[in-house]
């Protein structure tokens, strides 16, 4: 995001007094000459004429300001979005009709208002899930495409130009550059290195610049796509100022940009095929890929890497099918049309102390909704070969959910933005929802836990009719039972898995650890969410990409709450044994939280997996790499 007074500051791209010398040769690599273009700060409150969304400007539609982006999105949009809402609040009221029966039957009282007004949203929550994966089920299965046309594969020359934006933040140099030459390779191997340009865009501080300059130095000079570094010594407005420093800068020259995080990566049959439907598909603003995990070695990467391979296609099929051109931006391996984002996406500084006011964290799905705010498509599409790693431990995942519980709760007060799309609000409200649910879960068990004390355990009796109990376990686990039926269904999916046997197995042993996880992960949401709502923000940390091991003694500070709330629990469970029954799994999940914690992020419990067969994927283009060019990267990496 961009510096409300950019003139103020110092010059981000200029070089840093204290780095080393620069020879005359490197300069002239080190930056291409500026290409500057206008990035206004965007007004919340403007409309367009009429009062409706604000229009694209000719030249950012690059002459085409006349092709609306309705026409790239698929006919029936509004019907397909209905029918979404429909049946999840069919199935949440006819759940809530059950539960009002016996929470009603002896009149009513405050607690039976209580769980009520919780049971319906959550209830609905699991229900929209479903749905969403029960039509990418179907889409999948029955060889339709859910929505916007996949990136082409027989393909012509590229006529306009792309930058590759990789920001970093005080990276893993030779991972990064190691992922950098990958790429490159594959844009050189593929014919087209006169259609990108990657930029290395450091916030890092200034004892890691020399060897990032140096890395960058080495692989700039041994290969034939241009690569580019600049470090910003005044770090204004974290990642979002630093992509818009670059825009202003720079941005006249490129007619694409494609946005990458530290640790992503992509081919370049991806990027290129991106590239040529910019180019052919005038009116779309940005193209959003699903990036593939990859690259997992402790058991809790290997974990969360099964199951986005496994029930991650259905969702995303079901995502794309109701999105149409309204779909969200996840801030990294996604295309941009540059002058779209520029005229765009300017952001303000939000008025008040953080850390509701100041910087807009999580940017990304804002700049989505200002982009279909001036008429662009945001599209999102199903190609291979976008990849992204993760979180190597339930605490760094954590530590990352907690900057962006803060921005998704910060969108609250962007919902009544002049000129959003109804469908861009919607998203906004439900990433914040999304970290909302776990306080509210938190408040169902208190509040079931206190009318059991009261002798009237109505939800738990409610709970236990066949119909609420049939309709519980088919919405929380029918999403896992369609991806493996999707994946078992076709022998190449099936055998690349390795086998329906270890496709089995794996979701056996996936289950139990994703319901032991549940309650730990809903307490330090609700935690989190308590400190954001003091006042206390998340602060800017190096992400920590790559861990083996946890000790019980360092795990056990972060997770002292879980074990006192478990340990309650526990206390609790013979004054309301029937209660206590059904909260076993949170219960046992929260006592056993920091040895859970610690066992997971253990390399040597994720090998210990793969020998067992568990949580076995699929080979990745990365996986195919050939021994000899892989090493001839690391060589080049470092």
């Amino acid at each position: 995001m961009p510096d409300p007074a950019p003139d103020a500051a110092p010059d981000p791209g200029a070089p840093d007094p204290a780095a080393p010398p620069v020879s005359s040769r490197d300069a002239a690599r080190q930056l291409p000459p500026d290409a500057p273009i206008a990035m206004p700060i965007q007004d919340f409150r403007a409309m367009g004429a009429g009062g409706g969304p604000l229009a694209a400007t000719d030249d950012a539609m690059g002459g085409a300001a006349t092709a609306r982006s309705v026409v790239t999105s698929p006919e029936g949009m509004l019907s397909r979005r209905l029918l979404l809402f429909l049946l999840t609040s069919l199935i949440a009221t006819t759940a809530s009709a059950a539960v009002q029966d016996s929470l009603l039957g002896d009149g009513i009282d405050l607690w039976d208002v209580a769980l009520l007004a919780l049971f319906f949203p959550l209830f609905g929550w699991i229900a929209f899930g479903f749905l969403t994966s029960l039509i990418g089920f179907i889409l999948l299965m029955t060889g339709m495409h859910p929505g916007f046309v996949p990136a082409p594969r027989n393909r012509g020359n590229l006529i306009g130009k792309t930058a590759v934006l990789v920001p970093i933040y005080n990276e893993d140099v030779d991972a990064v550059f190691g992922r950098i030459a990958r790429m490159m390779h594959d844009v050189d191997a593929a014919g087209e290195a006169g259609s990108f340009a990657f930029f290395v865009l450091s916030d890092s501080g200034e004892d890691a610049e020399p060897r990032e300059r140096a890395a960058w130095a080495m692989l700039a000079a041994r290969s034939q796509v241009p690569l580019h570094y600049r470090r910003r010594t005044a770090n204004v407005a974290r990642k979002p100022g630093n992509v818009a420093d670059w825009v202003s800068r720079f941005g006249g020259a490129y007619d694409h940009m494609m946005m990458l995080d530290a640790d992503s990566l992509m081919s370049a049959e991806a990027m290129i095929g991106m590239a040529q439907v910019m180019e052919s598909r005038p009116s779309v603003g940005l193209l959003q890929t699903v990036p593939t995990i990859y690259g997992g070695t402790t058991l809790f990467q290997r974990w969360m890497q099964f199951n986005s391979r496994l029930y991650g296609p259905i969702s995303t099929a079901g995502l794309v099918w109701w999105s149409g051109a309204e779909a969200s931006f996840w801030g990294h391996n996604a295309m941009i049309r540059t002058r779209a984002f520029a005229e765009s996406c300017g952001l303000p500084v939000l008025p008040g102390a953080a850390p509701f006011g100041g910087a807009i964290m999580s940017h990304d799905m804002v700049e989505a909704a200002l982009l279909r705010r001036r008429g662009w498509a945001v599209h999102l599409i199903m190609i291979d070969d976008s990849y992204e790693e993760f979180p190597p431990t339930l605490i760094d995942m954590a530590v990352r959910d907690r900057r962006w519980a803060q921005g998704n709760i910060q969108h609250l007060q962007l919902l009544n933005s002049d000129g959003f799309h109804w469908v861009n609000r919607l998203q906004l409200l439900i990433g914040a929802s999304a970290y909302m649910t776990s306080p509210a879960w938190l408040v169902l068990i208190l509040t079931t836990i206190a009318q059991a004390f009261a002798g009237e355990s109505k939800l738990v009796e409610a709970t236990t009719s066949a119909r609420v109990l049939a309709m519980t376990v088919v919405l929380l686990f029918g999403p896992k039972l369609l991806g493996i039926i999707w994946a078992v269904s076709d022998t190449a999916r099936r055998e690349a898995f390795g086998g329906a046997r270890a496709i089995i197995s794996s979701t056996l042993a996936e289950i139990p650890l994703s319901m032991l996880s549940a309650p730990i992960i809903m307490l330090t949401q609700t935690m989190d969410l308590i400190s954001i709502f003091r006042g206390q923000p998340s602060g800017w940390n190096p992400q920590n990409r790559d861990r083996d091991g946890l000790t019980i003694r360092a795990v056990l500070p972060r997770y002292r709450w879980h074990l006192v709330a478990g340990v309650a629990l526990l206390a609790l469970s013979p004054a309301v044994p029937v209660t206590a029954l059904w909260l076993a799994p949170v219960t046992l999940g929260l006592l056993l939280s920091p040895w859970l914690a610690s066992w997971t992020a253990s390399n040597a419990a994720g090998e210990a997996a793969m020998r067992h067969g568990l949580f076995q994927v699929p080979r990745t283009g990365i996986d195919q790499l050939p021994a000899t060019e892989a090493s001839a990267l690391r060589a080049i990496a470092h």
